[in-house]
């Protein structure tokens, strides 16, 4: 992450911003939304679903991927995407504490 000094913030600091990066943009909280609500699902039904075409819907699962948000197993020549319940546990706790520490505004 270059010059982001990530090195300066602690590992909750560091994945909290890792997973909310992840969670930035529409088409990834639509694929979120596809695995919910089907608990599990190959790449190409996900492309069938969303407007986007197969290599933009490829990118957007690595991201998820890579953040930990989903996890993906090799099914033949496809590959089979869940929620990783782990990570979506620690997400949760993450970004809920977060909200959860605000009280008052002080404005």
């Amino acid at each position: 992450m270059g010059l982001s000094k990530t090195d300066k913030f602690n590992d909750q600091q560091n994945r909290l911003a890792r997973l909310t990066k992840a969670l930035a943009h529409p088409a990834r909280i639509a694929i979120l939304q596809a695995l919910i609500k089907r608990k599990a699902c190959v790449c190409g039904d996900l492309v069938d679903e969303l407007p986007l075409s197969q290599s933009t819907v490829s990118q957007h699962l690595k991201e998820l991927k890579s953040a930990g948000l989903i996890k993906g197993s090799i099914d033949g020549p496809s590959i089979c995407y869940c929620i990783d319940e782990k990570a979506w546990r620690e997400a949760h706790e993450l970004v809920g504490g977060l909200f959860i520490e605000f009280e008052n505004s002080c404005c």
